[in-house]
């Protein structure tokens, strides 16, 4: 099995506000587990005074679908607390994340935690959450959504795809999943040292059902299939082609318990609540009501160019920023929306919530 290129890195996102306007989808799945955020942020143990409480929010892109998650754990916890007692909300990513846009949005935005509290102060990390990035004992509630599914690095090519749940190649779903394992490990040794006796950390990301259906088929197959006809047309070649994939895994059930052994514990962590669902297709649901194919195809290529096209985009020989990289995304995009409105069809959204406590 061909390993993957050393300079292709794990996930890149559509900057300057494209992964804010275009990640309903992501904005969609959050609500099922806001109220398990609620929970956590009840049962947090908190610092005595005057510790700073800190909650972290792992993986924030451009900070738009932060903002409902991070309003709900400081509405909580500033029912627990002094109402001018400070609350540090540390946001991460990946170092080329848009942090500008990040910062923009939580000045510009009305629904920004910034605009309603005086007393909660605002930072940003840009280094791996698969690696401590916070000191030890210092985190007090802990978020992550739609973030974990994305590995650390891309171990394999897919020879048939571009994502390696819907391909037939057995050595590149064996490499992914061993990717996946390892990091999965790698996250919770990180958060069990930066979680403060008593702390909570609560989990939303992809996942596959019980029967190993990772979704969104559709979209995909529009995707390679628009991706074939791009070689065909000779505007990529072979290599790069060969090149493309998209590090993502859904872990089942039992792949998020398997670190944990028979008493529930691991690194620290205990698991108190997880529950694997399936997230609702909102773009499928406005197309049921307005029966509009191509706002259907176009929104489900818009959530793809945001969020995945970038990567493949690194594949390129000329580079992903140039302006043959601009071509190939609007390309793909057009291709991916004609495709879909096609034949529109409802998307599987398979996801996985759960609710981690540190261990006092």
């Amino acid at each position: 099995m061909d390993e993957a290129p050393a300079f292709l890195a794990p996930a890149a996102m559509e900057g300057e506000g494209g992964y804010n306007r275009n990640s309903q989808v992501q904005a969609g799945g959050l609500s099922p587990a806001l109220p398990m955020l609620e929970r956590a942020a009840w049962s947090a143990a908190l610092p005595l005074e005057p510790q700073l409480i800190v909650v972290a929010d792992y993986g924030c892109s451009e900070g738009h679908n932060s903002l409902a998650p991070m309003n709900t754990a400081i509405r909580v916890l500033r029912q627990r607390i002094k109402q001018d007692r400070a609350i540090m909300v540390a946001h991460s990513d990946l170092p080329e994340n848009d942090f500008t846009g990040l910062f923009q949005t939580l000045i510009g935005s009305p629904e920004s935690y910034l605009q309603k509290d005086a007393a909660v102060y605002a930072s940003a990390i840009g280094r791996s959450f698969y690696q401590q990035i916070l000191p030890s004992g210092s985190v007090t509630l802990g978020w992550s959504s739609w973030a974990v599914q994305w590995l650390s690095r891309t171990p394999a090519m897919i020879p048939d795809q571009v994502q390696v749940a819907v391909s037939q190649d057995a050595s590149a779903r064996a490499a992914f999943s061993a990717q996946a394992a390892e990091d999965w490990e790698k996250f919770l040794v990180a958060r069990g040292h930066e979680l403060c006796p008593g702390g909570r950390l609560v989990i939303l990301t992809m996942a596959v059902d019980d029967k190993g259906e990772f979704g969104y088929r559709p979209l995909l197959e529009a995707m390679y299939t628009t991706l074939v006809e791009m070689a065909d047309e000779g505007f990529l070649c072979a290599q790069e082609l060969h090149g493309m994939a998209i590090p993502t895994v859904g872990r089942s059930r039992a792949d998020f318990l398997a670190p944990f052994g028979v008493d529930g514990r691991y690194s620290g962590l205990r698991i108190e609540e997880i529950e694997v669902f399936f997230g609702e297709d909102h773009i499928w649901a406005d197309f049921e009501e307005r029966r509009n194919a191509q706002e259907f195809g176009a929104r489900w290529a818009a959530f793809s160019r945001a969020s995945v096209f970038p990567t493949l985009a690194r594949s390129l020989d000329s580079g992903p920023a140039t302006e043959r990289a601009g071509e190939f995304i609007g390309r793909l995009e057009t291709g991916v929306a004609t495709r879909l409105a096609a034949k529109p069809e409802s998307m599987l959204i398979p996801l996985a919530k759960m609710l981690l406590a540190k261990e006092s």
